[in-house]
């Protein structure tokens, strides 16, 4: 073992000692140990087999709250979510746009009100030694000690699952997290393959699955009908982004509904909405607080609508090698 894996594994288990109350941390981190959820009213819904109750819209932190570039203007958004009961967060390691690195914002926030916040971020690297140092990275800018959720960020293919889980691979690394608390719960997103999304459910044991509800690059399988079943028959959290995507196309669709369709399919827990502005959280809440889900009759209609947006792959985030949040 060479000395910059010793650090990390030294600075994993620093946080695990200041997640018990002593230890370097344990000043920055006081009266932060466990959580204190409060949805303020908002319809929440179980996680899947982690227990935990979510609201059913989570405060997507990717490309567009990193195009918010008034840095106050940001920490308002946070605070503003959390205290409109919106207190699952979304983040990964590579969010960024130029000098914005999404995580450091969060932080800010964090420092005091960590206990506050389901906090999940995602590791980009695909092997061990690489998702240790960025989960010692994440948690530095983050200001905590441990995290909620630690997803593998945007598995692509059934060779990029097998890498996933392979001796050295970063499976093993979240493994190893959350066997010793520093992560209470692992999972995975995508936005390209059904079927590797399906095969990820099966293959291996994740609480959670993060996808892309609409398909990319000539519908390379069906995400409704492959990958939330296969999570759904693992008791998997089951949770949606870019939903509102195809008003960039079909601009006579309406956000509103395009978060009810997602909302109501079966097995999804929640819907992460990217978040730039007071605006979207206020018109969030305000969805939420009357919500009611789209008859079948309309989900039907509102499919066919949609067809020819998902059959396609003419946006820049569908096609190969993009990732979400690196707008430089």
């Amino acid at each position: 073992m060479n000395n910059k894996s010793l650090e990390r594994r030294d600075f994993i288990k620093t946080c695990l000692t200041a997640a018990a109350g002593s230890g370097p941390f344990k000043k920055l981190f006081a009266g932060q140990s466990g959580p204190s959820y409060d949805a303020k009213g908002l319809p929440t819904a179980i996680l899947g087999k982690t227990g935990v109750n979510v609201p059913r819209i989570g405060i997507g932190l990717g490309s567009r709250f990193c195009a918010v570039e008034d840095l106050d203007k940001a920490l308002a958004i946070l605070n503003a979510a959390l205290d409109s009961g919106f207190y699952y967060w979304d983040t990964a390691y590579s969010y960024r746009n130029k000098d914005i690195v999404s995580e450091e914002r969060l932080g800010l926030v964090l420092k005091d009100r960590r206990k506050e916040v389901f906090l999940a971020t995602k590791a980009e690297s695909r092997t061990y030694d690489g998702a240790m140092k960025e989960v010692e990275e994440s948690l530095k800018r983050l200001k905590t000690d441990h995290l909620d959720l630690y997803q593998i960020h945007l598995i692509q293919s059934l060779a990029d699952l097998d890498a996933i889980g392979a001796k050295n691979g970063v499976l093993k690394a979240l493994q190893k997290l959350k066997d010793e608390k520093a992560a209470r719960f692992i999972g995975f997103s995508g936005h390209l393959s059904a079927e590797a999304m399906a095969e990820a459910a099966r293959r291996y044991d994740f609480d959670t699955m993060l996808i892309a509800l609409n398909h990319y690059q000539e519908r390379k399988g069906d995400m409704e009908k492959q990958a939330i079943p296969a999570a759904a028959e693992k008791k998997m959290g089951i949770m949606l982004i870019k939903v509102i995507r195809p008003r960039e196309t079909v601009k006579e669709i309406q956000a509103e509904t395009l978060i009810r369709y997602g909302l109501s399919l079966p097995h999804v827990h929640s819907a992460v909405i990217g978040t730039d502005s007071l605006d979207v959280v206020k018109k969030n809440a305000a969805l939420l607080k009357s919500f009611k889900p789209l008859s079948p009759d309309e989900m039907k209609k509102l499919g066919v609508i949609l067809e020819p947006f998902m059959s396609g792959n003419h946006l820049p985030w569908m096609q190969p090698g993009y990732a979400d949040g690196m707008l430089s």
